[in-house]
């Protein structure tokens, strides 16, 4: 028999690759009001979601951490997925990670051994995780690959995704990207607009970004814009009920060009003011390189 929940908004499970960000992420929810509980035992998030859960809570709002270290302790992670479903408190799980180049040169710069690495190297303790978490990661709702990211950018992609966490809705996350700089590896669908005239070799545009109305209305006004755009949210538009048959309520577009600042900005935008007029969507964007060089 499912419990009744007294939540605001679903329970968070945040997860990932140790030096993924983690605790990074941890400070986002907590700076938007959430109660979170750090590196705690699989079992015993049970335990705290219940008790969050009591008719008089004064939790509405609660986020509980979990690494490779808690999972030492009895309990698989997913069985205590399964478990909290049943009792109508289904986590959304956030799954952190990077490229393993990047998690070494993290732990390196803070002097720290990984938790998995034993008598071995770091990359070896890396791989373990890898190994360790992979069934975990196929079951997240939201990955979020942290390589090319700050801190300031984690939170712009914290906020993106989750969006207002509205359960009816599916979330739709509209990112534009720099293919110089590397493809989200977190998004489940890319597309690539480097097909179109660059604003980057128009001398009176060069300086402005995807978002201001000059290269807004330069990338836009090209026939091929429109075509593409039309065409592409006829193609998403059949692949949402399959999604939501699937379960899968957070979705990531990736739109690429060369540098990230005007061709993939300005259809980025394009493509979510076209979602947004689904009222079943919960629709943001996030233009990761768009203050890179």
């Amino acid at each position: 028999m499912k419990s009744m929940t007294h939540f605001e908004t679903p329970p968070i499970l945040i997860t990932g690759m140790s030096g993924g960000g983690l605790s990074s992420a941890a400070k986002v929810f907590e700076d938007k009001g959430y109660y979170v509980a750090h590196n705690i035992p699989p079992r015993a998030i049970v335990d705290l979601l219940k008790l969050c859960n009591q008719e008089e809570t004064p939790v509405g709002k609660v986020a509980a951490v979990t690494d490779v270290r808690s999972r030492m302790f009895p309990g698989s992670l997913l069985e205590i997925m399964d478990e909290l479903t049943e009792l109508n408190m289904k986590p959304t799980v956030l799954f952190l990670d990077a490229r393993d180049d990047v998690l070494i040169r993290r732990f390196d710069s803070v002097r720290r051994t990984h938790p998995l690495q034993e008598g071995d190297t770091l990359k070896v303790g890396i791989q373990r995780e890898r190994q360790a978490v992979a069934e975990v990661r196929s079951h997240a709702d939201i990955i979020i690959d942290t390589t090319n990211l700050s801190i300031h950018d984690l939170r712009r992609a914290i906020e993106a995704a989750f969006g207002e966490m509205q359960n009816a809705k599916q979330h739709v996350t509209v990112e534009s990207f720099g293919f110089k700089n590397g493809s989200p590896r977190d998004a489940d669908l890319v597309v690539d607009v480097r097909f179109l005239p660059n604003p980057y070799w128009v001398p009176e545009l060069r300086g402005y970004r995807g978002t201001d109305e000059p290269v807004a209305h330069y990338v836009l006004s090209q026939p091929a814009a429109q075509e593409f755009v039309d065409n592409f949210l006829q193609m998403f538009s059949t692949m949402l009920d399959g999604y939501r048959h699937e379960g899968k309520n957070f979705i990531t577009l990736g739109v690429g060009c060369t540098g990230g600042h005007h061709r993939s900005v300005a259809v980025a935008e394009a493509i979510a003011a076209r979602l947004r007029d689904n009222d079943t969507l919960d629709v943001s964007t996030l233009h990761r390189d768009i203050a890179r060089g």
